[in-house]
């Protein structure tokens, strides 16, 4: 075999290798997020009669273990038989799960962010009619040696009212994969850390329940054992 014929199937198979990986990575990374799921979700002030407001949360996501790169559906559905009205939708980060991006939707500024949390996207819903629903792609980061948390929300347009509210509630997962390109959560689930020997999860944030908004804010407040949460009634400008 000459010496530029075998250049050449050398080059062509390091070529197949190539898109090979690239496409297994992504693979890896492009999950199927399963069905959507309102865990960790309770109604906080009484909506307007025939208005029922939930969201959904994919029940299982990835995260890239280079990058520490995630993205997932955020949902709001009214299930009611009357129009919701003008409503909006927060995207919440906590801990180690920080939100980058809602397409669609503005950043909370960092001064009227709850306390403990890291991150925050406001999305104007509008008048969301019965039995219709709005899906939110999220961009966001998870330190896979922290807990995280992700929390939404359902309000009037103006904050004065949370009709909804899901979470925070924890991805995480119990069997860390710190050699895989990939590592799947869970919703509901405690994360445990990649680090060897971590046998307890370092805390970030405030160590309170309570999570005071700045002034131009709502709060989210500690709702009992189930450790629920909803905005108080301080409407935030957007």
């Amino acid at each position: 075999m000459s010496s530029r014929r075998t250049t050449i199937i050398a080059g062509s198979l390091l070529t197949a290798s190539f898109s090979a990986v690239m496409i297994l990575s992504y693979t890896a990374v492009a999950d199927d997020q399963g069905p959507g799921s309102s865990e960790g979700g309770k109604a906080v002030d009484e909506a307007p009669a025939g208005v029922k407001l939930t969201t959904l949360l994919p029940e299982k996501i990835s995260v890239d273990n280079s990058s520490q790169k995630t993205a997932l559906t955020a949902t709001v559905k009214n299930e009611g038989t009357k129009e919701s009205g003008d409503i909006r939708l927060l995207v919440v980060g906590f801990d180690g799960m920080t939100v980058k991006d809602v397409k669609g939707c503005d950043a909370i500024a960092q001064g009227d962010l709850p306390e403990g949390s890291n991150s925050g996207f406001s999305c104007a819903v509008g008048n969301l009619a019965a039995g219709k629903s709005q899906s939110y792609d999220v961009d966001a980061t998870f330190d896979l040696s922290k807990t995280g948390k992700i929390c939404l929300p359902v309000q009037t347009s103006d904050g004065a009212k949370t009709y909804w509210q899901q979470g925070p509630v924890p991805f995480g997962t119990t069997n860390p994969s710190p050699n895989a390109p990939a590592t799947p959560l869970l919703l509901g689930t405690d994360n445990t850390p990649v680090a060897p020997g971590g046998d307890e999860l370092p805390r970030t944030g405030g160590g309170s329940d309570v999570l005071p908004l700045g002034a131009a804010g709502a709060a989210l407040v500690s709702a009992g054992a189930a450790g629920l949460w909803w905005v108080r009634r301080q409407p935030q400008q957007q």
